[in-house]
Formats: C-alpha cells, structure tokens, sequence
C-alpha cells in the first residue's frame, strides 16, 4: 500500500497524462477506494493544482489551467527530452529564449538523479550542433501568431518580401511551420484569395492580432509542412526550371524531397519537375548527378548550358583517350 504522500504523487503523474480521468478508472488504477481517491483531489487542490472534478455519467477529473504552473511530474524519458530541448534552445533559431532556456535547464538539471545526468552528460558530448547561419525570430511574435492560429484571430503585420518591398498584410493565419532553418507563417490572405507563406523573420515590427474568422480547410489537405516546402521550392530562387524526368513519379519522390522541387506525374513511366536554383549552373550539375534521363521544358536558356557542359565533358574525354599510352 503507497503511503499518503506517496499516493498524491501518484494521482498527479497520472492526471498529467491525459486529458480527463473516469473517476472510478482512476480509483480502480491506483486501487483504492474512490473516496479515498476524492480526499486526495481535495488535497491536491489545497496545495494549488487546479483540478476540475464533473458529475454525472461521464464525470471524472482533469488536469486544468490554473492561476500559476504547478509542478511538474516528468519520467526519464520526458525529462530527457525537455532538458535537450532547452539545451538546443539556447543557440537555436528563435531569439528572446536562451536565458530562460538556460536557467530552466539549470533547475532540470539539478534534480535529476544520478542515473539520467550520465544519459545527458552522454547525449550533450554526441549531439553538437553546428552554427547558426541565418535569421533568428523572438520568441514573443512566435507566440502572439501561434495564438492567432489557435484561437482564429485574423493578423496584421508589415512585410518586406524576397526583393525588399513592403507591403501590408491582413491574414487569416492557419499555422506554424519551421523548415530547419526559418520560420514560416501559413495563411489565408482574404486581399488575394489564395494561401500564401510569409517568413517571420521578414515581418517588420509587431504582428497584431484583430477579430475571429470563419475557420477553413488549409492547403495541401493540411499538410502545412509540405506546402511550405513547395512553396519555398518554387518561390525563392530567382531561376526557375521545368524538366521531364524518364522516371516513375513514386520512384523519384523518394528521391527528391518537397524542399528540393515539384513533382508532377506526367504518365506511367515519367514526371515533371518544377525547381529551382539560384544560378542555372547549379541545375546542370544537379542533373547530371541525377543519373536520369531528362527533357528540359523551360527555360532555353538550360538547355544551352547543358549542350556546353556536355560538349566540355566530350572534349575532356577525347584529349584524356589521346595522352592514354598504347598498350604492349
């Protein structure tokens, strides 16, 4: 039999782990009796846990915001989790965390058993991560449009696009999506009926947050990391590229991710790919690598590059068999 205090941790760990408990499920999980399991909610709430308690046939406990966070109960692997989560946060992409990151990680660190501090010693020496090259967005414009996204609050921000011209928006956002190395913004903009994509850290000053809005379908059968990635794909390199691939469109999928293009099945045995790149020589080099065989659609201009490179390869080859000694 648990002691008292003992129990009260118990009926905590397991509150935190759904979203509401069946009272006599719960009584019947910690096997006692249910009253007993009524005075240790009360007790529960005496030290501050904000505990909803329901009657009825579907009545039960749940686990419900309060005035202030409470403590935690977090097993080896939550705690894992959360102390290299924080460990990364303090150099990661999204600016105003790292001292706080630091200073929770500090309190996670100093009461942990012995046990798992080896496992985060372990994993801090194998995990290093690289610099961080690129924009960094605070913290608080992440909240305030993860908000408006929850709640169905239409935005308003200013924004500089790819070529540094402002413009104001008025969205209805839909979700957040980090792409490894930024942060975007997917939503509905009412001005050009049609999604769009706005990377944060392009927004100028404050995102403010206005009047609900009907909520709706997003793109992509909502799958916004995948339409952020064929967005960006398409949308931020100055030279764009339609090419038909002499492949099946499931083989190449597996092949090229969203990030890196666009696939189209064009028949049974081949596909389109929309792509891009900042200089068409990147492309030449990339198509070659591909090992497939390929037909350029657009621009002419690829074509052309591809016809020298293959002519530069074809002259390579002939000197290299002319200086080859005649064997004896």
């Amino acid at each position: 039999m648990l002691s008292s205090s003992s129990r009260l941790l118990r009926v905590l760990s397991l509150l935190q782990t759904r979203s509401h408990w069946a009272g006599a499920e719960l009584a019947e999980r910690l096997e006692i009796h249910p009253r007993t399991l009524r005075r240790d909610i009360d007790r529960l709430r005496e030290l501050g846990y904000p505990i909803h308690a329901s009657s009825g046939v579907a009545g039960g406990y749940a686990f419900r915001a309060g005035q202030a966070l409470p403590p935690l109960l977090l097993d080896d692997e939550e705690a894992l989790a959360v102390a290299i989560a924080l460990r990364l946060a303090t150099a990661g992409t999204v600016g105003g965390v790292e001292e706080s990151s630091l200073r929770a990680m500090v309190k996670l660190e100093q009461v942990m058993p012995a046990r798992l501090r080896k496992r985060i010693d372990a994993l801090r020496s194998a995990i290093l991560p690289t610099e961080h090259v690129g924009p960094t967005v605070h913290a608080a414009a992440l909240s305030v449009l993860a908000t408006a996204c929850r709640d169905q609050l239409r935005v308003d921000f200013a924004y500089l696009d790819a070529k540094g011209q402002a413009s104001q928006r008025s969205v209805e956002p839909q979700g957040l999506v980090h792409s490894g190395q930024r942060w975007y913004l997917v939503a509905w903009d009412p001005a050009r009926s049609d999604w769009r994509t706005f990377r944060i850290d392009r927004m100028a000053g404050d995102a403010v947050a206005g009047g609900h809005f009907a909520p709706r379908a997003g793109p992509d059968g909502g799958d916004l990391r995948a339409y952020v990635s064929r967005s960006v794909a398409l949308t931020q390199y100055p030279q764009q590229a339609r090419i038909i691939l002499h492949q099946p469109h499931a083989t190449m999928a597996r092949r090229i991710p969203p990030s890196a293009g666009v696939l189209e099945a064009l028949d049974d045995a081949r596909c389109v790919l929309a792509c891009g790149a900042h200089q068409q020589s990147t492309l030449v080099h990339w198509l070659l690598a591909l090992d497939v065989e390929f037909e350029v659609l657009e621009p002419e201009s690829l074509r052309d590059l591809l016809q020298a490179a293959t002519e530069r390869v074809a002259r390579g080859l002939a000197r290299g068999s002319g200086n080859m000694a005649p064997s004896t």
